[in-house]
């Protein structure tokens, strides 16, 4: 009789346009549909697999969405060719054990603002806004690892919230700039500005 355990998992990287950020993809949905943006260790109490990744010490920041995991290491760590091997056996052992990678109610909690999904109380400008971000922007961002969430809409400007590898990266202004911005623009003509919020 063949034993069937837990499905073999795999784990590739992939470089991101941030140079200090490395996309980990598994072959398993961790997250589906939805992120969790852990720029530091006390952002990832909900997260028991982000908890663990910030053991690592030359992890500044981790996120989580769909079928991957994006880090951030700190700048004085040398090279990703160095550590890449320990994070991908980690991120494997991990997942195969079947171990939680969010926990919902301690996320709850925590009551996250941000969000692209439309509520019943957005106006007709913030749906409009809330759309555009998940269906063009989103594929896109999180191809490079990141995520881009919407904050709040006021007199004519859009504020995003950069996540992942958009957070602190030297092309994501221009992302923002040229591409958001100017898409946003054309197909919603109330918006005059995008800007990113500081996180």
């Amino acid at each position: 009789m063949i034993k069937t355990g837990n499905p073999i998992i795999s784990i590739y990287t992939e470089m991101t346009p941030n140079p200090e950020t490395m996309k980990f993809v598994a072959n398993k949905l961790l997250y589906p549909g939805k992120s969790l943006d852990c720029p530091d260790v006390e952002s990832a109490k909900p997260s028991p697999l982000a908890t663990e990744l910030f053991g690592f010490p030359f992890i500044k920041a981790v996120f989580i969405a769909s079928n991957f995991v994006t880090l951030t290491k700190t700048s004085d760590t040398e090279d990703w060719q160095d550590i890449i091997p320990s994070m991908r056996d980690f991120l494997k052992k991990y997942i195969e054990e079947g171990k939680p990678v969010v926990n919902e109610e301690e996320l709850a909690e925590v009551a996250i603002t941000s969000s692209n999904e439309v509520s019943a109380d957005d106006d007709d400008i913030v749906k409009r806004i809330k759309e555009l971000l998940d269906n063009y922007v989103r594929p896109a961002v999180e191809m490079d690892g990141g995520a881009i969430q919407f904050k709040s809409y006021e007199a004519g400007t859009v504020n995003l919230a950069m996540q992942g590898s958009c957070s602190g990266c030297p092309s994501s202004m221009i992302t923002l700039k040229a591409g958001i911005e100017g898409m946003m623009k054309r197909m919603i003509p109330e918006v005059k500005e995008v800007v990113a919020e500081a996180v």
